[in-house]
């Protein structure tokens, strides 16, 4: 099955093959998900065989909504495809824009709806080891500091979000 994504070309938003998609640089849409349980950011460790950057880290979900599908639909979708996750409260934090050079001659240039789950606690996901190697759960600050420190093992996504978005996100600024 050829997955697509919906991508603006030549003004108009049309279904263009994912993979297409990042070779084109295209503007196309995407969704990001945070799980949060009290002040504990879930993270996931993308599976080595992912087409660009693989075994980084990552944001609970991030993913391209099938035609139509609404922002917070695939975020739930997504949610239980990748990690088991099902049934969280979502909270929709807005949209931003990036451009990332993800490597492999590969760009993301998303316009992303982010999303926040609330978990009542640090449960424990299931995840799907063909989209996820590892899962943890981890502070704002802690992760702040340790993409700071290694920026090389995190998603340009999420190292963007950190830097530009994260009051939008988290509703503050890490201590």
């Amino acid at each position: 099955m050829t997955l697509t994504v919906p991508a603006w070309v030549g003004g108009a938003l049309i279904p263009v093959e994912k993979l297409e998609a990042h070779r084109r640089g295209l503007r196309h849409k995407a969704v990001s998900v945070f799980v949060l349980a009290g002040d504990a950011v879930l993270l996931q460790r993308r599976a080595l065989g992912k087409y660009h950057t693989p075994g980084l880290w990552a944001n609970a979900g991030c993913t391209h909504p099938h035609w139509d599908e609404p922002g917070e639909d695939c975020a739930r979708r997504r949610l239980a495809e990748e990690l088991g996750i099902e049934g969280l409260p979502l909270s929709h934090r807005g949209q931003v824009e990036y451009r990332a050079d993800v490597g492999g001659g590969l760009i993301e240039h998303e316009v992303v709806e982010i999303f926040t789950a609330e978990a009542p606690r640090r449960i424990a996901p299931a995840p799907d080891p063909a989209e996820v190697m590892e899962t943890r759960w981890t502070t704002l600050p802690e992760l702040t500091a340790d993409v700071a420190r290694s920026p090389e093992r995190y998603t340009p996504w999420l190292r963007i979000y950190l830097q530009k978005h994260v009051q939008d996100i988290f509703g503050h600024v890490p201590a």
